[in-house]
């Protein structure tokens, strides 16, 4: 990563919400702590511009100049995501009409990223902002906008433009008719601009056309602020964005009462992330006991693996809520766990608790006493920690060689076509990643528009259901010259259209998995080799296939639950129906040794993720996610660049509760 040659620790930072004159107090403390970086300004439009072209950038470079006092970098985010009030009385239209109607001024990303005068004084205030800052030395890039989606824009003018959009890709109306089947109930039409309001389509495939339309106005939307920003950039100054994740709610709270869960529906990540230069992130996750890693881990595999490439967490939590306040030790963890991903810095959201306002106890570093706490103080340790090992631990790469394959239209299309009541395409994608996890056999999370599967010895397919021709023939080409595919229920049934295929099951590939199904139920007293089978069950009949499990059940019994076929010079497996994580481990192994892989010894709760340093040696961070020390042995000849302590190979670790070790290993 060229443009970021140390690891990042900081803090988001808004001297504006302030309730006393604080900012020298807080550069002094952020210095001590070790933080290095500060984002700013992203949320207060209003501030920086209180009337139409008064600009007032006094908080922000009181702010620049303060931080550069104290060494401190600052990364200065475009204010785009929270409109003020006056560009709302100015043009009501700013405000987005969605299918629930139109929003109402108060909250943030309510604006339709597509008006006309949004888009006028959006790229205005860039401007200004963004020539005001530039050149100063310590602003080292630029976030454009925030945590960016499309925020369900549908307005008239949006559907005029998804109908221009519908033409250009399909050219006649009578394609258009036939992808998507509008000849169902009638909504079928002679002409483009006849074409129905999606909003109220009953029909998946013009929906979930209409939702690819909708992703690609936030794509093309964070193109035209990087390709404003780009005009003022100094030489290794970085362009990034916070990208973040479907969000699973958990408790009464409402959206803030949830975490980092999986792959984002409202924007798809590999689309967007051409107007990047450095891939950025927002990862969140629960503390205390119930502190795994796996949101931290698959985020930052999905961020690492749009370039292959280190990546930015810009945001993570220091305290949050009361359930996320973590315990001794867990702060630090969480730091080196994003590391052990590919992250070259960590900054946390954020730097003070806010006094007011709806996020006043997603509480930062500092609580709302803004002074020194246990908190605090880990984090001081941390940054001393990255301090010294920077020039070790930046730019660390990673190669895989399993792959898990994920698809933003498959999510779609499984919110019309549900698995199960309760069971969403982002729980089936975590049944399989967390398996991988806890099994330590490290994997990239890919989209399925990635093409390049050269590097993989093993690609996975969790609930592929709406695939294209060309993937089929891509699975077919990489187990043909020797590769190892793994694909659960529901892969391969519909089109990019999100058509259901006329061809045996699974669509095209009946032949490299070497069975077929045209038969499926929801498992009722059924079992896989003792382990429960539900949600979904897929009665598979081998043809070439081994059945490698069948289901135990006085009817079903005579179907295949698991098969595995070889296929030129590979192997393709498939899984039929939902199973604990133990089973599904069972299998997940045996297709890792088709691939040839050995998985490691350790288990959960000890996770072992490992890199290469720019130096060429092998880098391992040992994590422990549990309140009990742990005794292993060393399976690397090196040296802990936490302690300085060596280790031989076999030699004993003491990995204390909710610890960490990173070896570097002797070539």
């Amino acid at each position: 990563m060229k443009d970021v040659r140390h690891l990042i620790l900081g803090a988001a930072y808004y001297e504006e919400y302030m309730p006393c004159e604080r900012l020298e107090r807080d550069m002094q403390m952020m210095a001590e702590a070790g933080l290095n970086t500060i984002r700013i300004a992203e949320s207060t439009w209003s501030t920086e511009e209180p009337t139409p072209g008064c600009f007032d950038f006094s908080h922000v470079d009181r702010v620049i100049d303060a931080a550069e006092r104290h060494g401190i970098q600052i990364i200065v985010g475009t204010p785009t995501y929270a409109v003020p009030h006056w560009l709302v009385q100015m043009d009501p239209d700013v405000l987005v009409t969605t299918k629930d109607g139109k929003a109402k001024f108060g909250p943030r990303q309510n604006m339709d990223i597509t008006n006309p005068t949004y888009r006028h004084y959006a790229e205005r205030i860039i401007r200004a902002l963004v020539s005001h800052t530039a050149g100063r030395k310590n602003v080292i890039g630029y976030q454009i906008d925030n945590e960016t989606k499309h925020y369900g824009t549908a307005g008239a003018g949006v559907l005029r433009l998804f109908r221009r959009w519908m033409q250009e890709k399909y050219q006649t109306i009578e394609a258009v008719n036939q992808a998507f089947g509008l000849a169902y109930w009638s909504d079928s039409v002679t002409r483009f601009e006849d074409l129905p309001d999606p909003t109220g389509t009953i029909n998946a495939s013009y929906a979930c056309a209409f939702a690819r339309f909708q992703r690609h106005l936030a794509e093309e939307f964070l193109l035209w602020q990087s390709n404003i920003v780009k005009e003022y950039l100094r030489p290794g100054q970085f362009i990034t964005q916070n990208f973040d994740y479907e969000w699973k709610l958990f408790g009464p709270l409402g959206q803030q009462d949830g975490y980092s869960w999986g792959i984002q529906p409202y924007i798809d990540h590999w689309n967007a992330a051409p107007a990047l230069t450095l891939i950025g992130t927002d990862i969140y996750c629960f503390a205390q006991d119930r502190l795994t890693g796996r949101e931290i881990a698959f985020g930052g595999d999905l961020m690492r693996s749009l370039r292959q490439d280190n990546y930015l967490v810009l945001e993570s939590q220091a305290q949050a809520f009361k359930e996320w306040l973590p315990y001794p030790g867990q702060l630090r963890l969480m730091a080196y766990s994003h590391l052990a991903s590919g992250a070259c810095g960590v900054m946390y959201w954020n730097w003070h608790s806010i006094h007011n306002g709806p996020e006043s106890y997603w509480k930062g570093l500092l609580n709302h006493d803004l002074q020194p706490n246990p908190t605090y103080e880990e984090a001081c340790h941390i940054g001393q920690e990255f301090k010294r090992l920077s020039p070790v631990l930046t730019g660390m790469q990673k190669k895989n060689r399993i792959a898990l394959v994920v698809s933003t239209n498959t999510l779609n299309a499984l919110n019309w076509f549900p698995t199960d009541a309760g069971l969403s395409y982002n729980d089936v994608v975590h049944w399989v990643y967390d398996a991988f996890y806890e099994l330590n056999l490290e994997c990239d999370v890919i989209f399925v528009q990635q093409t390049d599967w050269e590097q993989y010895d093993l690609v996975v397919f969790p609930e592929l259901y709406a695939a294209h021709g060309e993937m089929a023939e891509r699975v077919r080409a990489f187990v043909e010259r020797g590769g190892t595919v793994f694909a659960t229920f529901r892969s391969f049934v519909a089109d990019e259209h999100v058509k259901i295929s006329h061809e045996p099951l699974p669509s095209g590939l009946t032949d490299v998995f070497g069975m077929t199904y045209n038969q499926w139920t929801k498992p009722a007293s059924v079992t896989v080799d003792g382990a429960e089978a539900s949600h979904w069950m897929e009665l598979l009949r081998p043809t070439t296939a081994q059945a490698v499990s069948r289901y135990h059940h006085k009817y079903w019994g005579k179907y295949a639950a698991v098969t595995r076929n070889q296929y030129g010079k590979g192997m393709a497996w498939y899984l039929g129906t939902m199973l604990p994580p133990e089973a599904l481990k069972k299998y997940l192994l045996a297709a890792a040794a088709d691939a040839g892989i050995e998985p490691p010894a350790e288990r959960w709760p000890v996770i072992v993720r490992s890199g290469i340093g720019q130096n060429g040696k092998s880098l391992h961070f040992v994590l422990n996610y549990s309140a009990e020390d742990v005794v292993l042995p060393s399976r690397w000849t090196g040296t802990d660049l936490l302690t300085g302590r060596t280790y031989q190979e076999g030699d004993k670790v003491l990995l204390l509760d909710w610890g960490v070790i990173v070896i570097e290993e002797e070539t």
